[in-house]
């Protein structure tokens, strides 16, 4: 088991170099560090000597190297816009996203697998359909739509909650239900296709045979083999629900890291997206290292690989 975790951490970590390398790169491409700093009718002489101080003259891997190494030493670097450590401006705003996410995961969760289980022990029933219908539905709306449908009736109709902000759990509502709206189809479905499959067994039909209840039998023995890829891709989808906040924490206006980011691609400020790039990668990463190791312990068989 220490080997298994060793190599999914040593996967982990060039997964982390590769973004790291990849963002900086295209952030630094596409913007110029010293025109920013330097703003609007500042001449070519003042962008030069801004460029000598801060070392933006410097080759690129260089750079690259030095803002690693400041990484590594916990220096997210300095904000070119709001002059503030760039830490400061970010971790400030994190715990709106992870309350987002971790709110649409739940609610994710807590409608796709039982929904997902009662569809796998009824086949091809009433309920099976609904199922299907509700997944090809979630698969086929995009957030932004649902997002904005649901603001038109229940905040601009009905007055039940609020268009923006991110003050109260009232807030907090409609983004997590359009997050969690478009998880739901794949993770009810892997959870039904788990059914499916776990019914069919010879130790589920041994099982049943010993007169075991169907809820003991579906809870302890079926479901227990039907969850190891919903882990897996469980794990993806709360990394997608951080990432994905972009779109719907701009539409409600939640002051998150998603509308952080989105802040600062427009008002180019390249510190602040190659943090908050780096933080999701590091979620994503997190999430599918403990994904892995959760598995490995459910199915010891994952542990050789």
């Amino acid at each position: 088991m220490l080997r298994f975790i060793l190599r999914r951490l040593f996967v982990g970590v060039l997964v982390l170099m590769a973004v790291a390398i990849i963002t900086f790169a295209l952030t630094n491409v596409a913007v110029d560090p010293a025109v920013v700093l330097a703003g609007e009718g500042a001449t070519a002489a003042d962008i030069q000597a801004i460029r000598e101080r801060f070392g933006f003259d410097q080759p690129l891997h260089i750079r690259f190297m030095a803002w690693a190494v400041d990484i590594l030493n916990g220096d997210l670097g300095q904000s070119y816009r709001q002059r503030r450590p760039v830490a400061d401006v970010v971790f400030e705003r994190l715990p709106v996203t992870l309350t987002l996410g971790a709110s649409a995961f739940l609610l994710a969760l807590s409608v796709a697998i039982p929904l997902g289980i009662l569809a796998g022990l009824r086949p091809n029933s009433w309920i099976d359909r609904f199922a299907l219908g509700f997944a090809v539905l979630g698969q086929a709306i995009p957030n932004l739509w649902f997002a904005l449908v649901g603001i038109v009736i229940f905040s601009v109709n009905l007055r039940l909650l609020p268009v923006s902000g991110s003050d109260s759990w009232k807030h907090f509502i409609l983004p997590a239900t359009a997050l969690a709206y478009y998880a739901m189809p794949t993770l009810m479905r892997l959870t039904r296709s788990g059914i499916i499959d776990a019914m069919q067994s010879d130790y589920i039909r041994t099982a049943r045979a010993k007169g075991l209840r169907l809820p003991t039998v579906v809870l302890k023995h079926a479901l227990r083999n039907a969850i190891l890829p919903l882990v897996s891709v469980a794990a993806v989808q709360l990394g997608s629900m951080l990432g994905g906040s972009v779109v719907i924490e701009t539409i409600f206006a939640m002051q998150g890291i998603g509308y952080l980011a989105w802040e600062s691609i427009i008002r180019s400020d390249p510190p602040v997206v190659q943090a908050i790039v780096l933080i999701i990668a590091s979620f994503y990463v997190l999430l599918t290292f403990l994904a892995d190791v959760l598995n490995a312990w459910l199915d010891p068989r994952l542990r050789a690989r």
